[in-house]
C-alpha cells in the first residue's frame, strides 16, 4: 500500500518488501479457479471512474479503501467512494495505516469514527514500514493496542496487512527499522485474519500464521515495480492504478467470508 506521505514526496516504493521480492510473472496460483482474484485496495490517490465497470468487466467483488492514517488524517475520498462502491454492488472494506506518532488506542478510535463500519464492512490494519519516515512506523505494542481496541468496540478482529519480514521483526529499509518484536502466536495480532503482502510467485507466511495461512494475498502493487509487470495483471476496468489481491477460495467463498466476518460484530451488539 502507499501512504499519502509517499505520494506527496513523489516517492513510491514497495509495501514493506525488499527489492528481491519482485517478479515478472503472475503468481501461478492466480491462474487456478481455487483463488478469487477479485479484491482491490485503493485510496484517494487512485483514479476511480466507474465501480460498476470494475465489477462487471473485471469481476471485482470487494474494495478495501484507506480510511485513515496515524491519529490525525482521514482519506477525503472514503465516504463518497463507499456510497459509489456499495451502489455498484461491491463488498466494502476500510483500512488504517498505522504510525508511531499516536497510541494504538487513539488510532483505533479515530479509524472507527472515520470508517464507520457497518454490518458488512471489512476492517483492516496496515502494519508495515513507514518508508519515508521509518521512525514513525507503528510498533508491535501499538498494533496490539489498536486491535484490542477494535475488538472491544466491535466484537471482531480486523484483517492484518503485513509481510513475513516485518511480522518476523527483520530489519527493513536503509534505516534497518523493525517492528520492535516478532508477532508470535501469543500476540492478539495472530487472531487477525492475515492479509499478506508478498510480490513473489510463492508467498512467505509469517510464523504466527503457520497452519492457518492467509485469507488475502496482495500479489501485485500499483507501481511499475510492484510485482508482476504486465499491465493486464493489474488492469481493472473503470479504475486506474490499484493493488490486486487474491482470496483463498472462490468468489462465493469470498462473499461468505466477508459477510460472516462482519456479521459477528452485529451479533455482538
Amino acid at each position: 500500500m502507499l501512504t499519502r506521505r509517499a505520494v506527496l514526496s513523489g516517492l513510491i516504493g514497495l509495501a514493506a518488501l525488499p527489492a528481491t521480492a519482485k517478479t515478472n510473472a503472475l503468481p501461478a496460483t492466480a491462474k487456478t479457479n481455487a483463488l478469487a482474484d477479485a479484491v482491490i485496495d485503493i485510496s484517494y490517490m487512485t483514479v476511480v471512474k466507474d465501480f460498476t465497470l470494475a465489477r462487471t468487466k473485471s469481476h471485482i467483488r470487494g474494495v478495501i479503501h484507506k480510511a485513515s492514517e496515524g491519529g490525525d488524517w482521514r482519506d477525503p475520498a472514503y465516504a463518497k467512494r463507499r456510497k459509489q462502491a456499495e451502489a455498484a454492488g461491491l463488498l466494502w472494506g476500510a483500512y488504517h495505516f498505522g504510525t508511531h506518532q499516536f497510541s494504538g488506542k487513539d488510532q483505533a478510535l479515530m479509524f472507527l469514527a472515520t470508517a464507520r463500519p457497518g454490518p458488512t464492512t471489512l476492517m483492516a490494519l496496515d502494519l508495515e514500514l513507514n518508508e519515508l519516515n521509518p521512525s514513525n512506523s507503528m510498533h508491535l505494542r501499538q498494533a496490539e493496542d489498536f486491535v484490542r481496541t477494535i475488538f472491544a468496540a466491535t466484537g471482531r478482529y480486523p484483517l492484518l496487512y503485513t509481510s513475513a519480514a516485518w511480522a518476523s521483526c527483520r530489519p527493513m529499509g536503509r534505516s534497518e527499522r523493525s517492528l520492535g518484536g516478532p508477532i508470535t502466536t501469543r500476540s492478539i495480532l495472530s487472531n487477525c485474519p492475515l492479509w499478506l503482502s508478498d510480490y513473489r510467485i510463492q508467498p512467505e507466511v509469517p510464523s504466527a500464521w503457520k497452519g492457518k495461512g492467509w485469507h488475502l494475498w496482495q500479489y501485485a502493487g500499483d507501481t511499475s515495480d510492484g510485482g508482476p509487470h504486465s499491465a493486464k495483471t493489474r488492469a481493472v476496468s473503470g479504475i486506474e492504478r490499484c493493488d490486486r489481491n487474491l482470496f483463498r477460495g472462490n468468489t462465493a467463498e469470498l462473499d461468505q467470508f466477508w459477510l460472516a466476518h462482519a456479521n459477528r460484530a452485529s451479533k455482538r451488539g
